[in-house]
């Protein structure tokens, strides 16, 4: 057997071997493509479309908490004042 007869037949048993990580690594380019990343995508976009509301959500309970302090002090001094009445 020569040395180019030689290459070839280990070229030719090098591709045998390798064909099913090939095929492997394709279908898993495949189900990267096709499975992983939109779903990646939708948690992303779940992800910020929560953070979003949160974010906006803060200043609301901020707010909202100054309105309950006042409202406590108010409450608290007109039920003073109607002991005093009574």
């Amino acid at each position: 057997m020569t040395d180019n007869e030689l290459l070839l037949t280990i070229s030719d048993m090098l591709d045998k071997k390798l064909e099913p990580i090939k095929n492997d690594i394709h279908f898993l380019k495949l189900q990267n493509e096709n499975d992983i990343l939109p779903r990646l995508q939708n948690i992303e976009s779940c992800y910020i479309t929560t953070y979003n509301r949160y974010k906006n959500g803060v200043s609301q309970i901020n707010t909202m908490q100054d309105d309950i302090d006042i409202m406590k002090k108010v409450i608290t001094e007109h039920s003073q004042k109607l002991q005093q009445i009574s």
